[in-house]
């Protein structure tokens, strides 16, 4: 898998691929320079349970380090990783 980052002014995206096709998508927004807001995550249906949408947060979250930035997750699915995984919570 992997996964492409497109960044602009106020919003962006992580692109998931698979096998070279689009298997998932990650939106995020702007919340100032040293913060950004998941608010979308999606997964297409032929891709589910492979772990994708989990690797997308993490993507999100390697990104905030190396930036020295946070992360706000208002998606439902962001927020659970969170939740779940407290090895990435120091970006919060």
């Amino acid at each position: 898998m992997e996964i492409k980052q497109n960044n602009k002014d106020t919003k962006g995206e992580f692109v998931a691929f698979f096998d070279g096709k689009q298997a998932g998508l990650m939106t995020y927004s702007w919340a100032g320079a040293e913060k950004f807001i998941i608010d979308h995550t999606e997964v297409l249906p032929a891709y589910n349970g492979k772990g994708i949408g989990k690797e997308l947060v993490y993507k999100a979250v390697e990104f905030a380090r190396e930036n020295n930035l946070k992360i706000i997750p208002l998606c439902p699915f962001a927020t659970a990783t969170f939740k779940k995984n407290e090895e990435i919570r120091d970006v919060l």
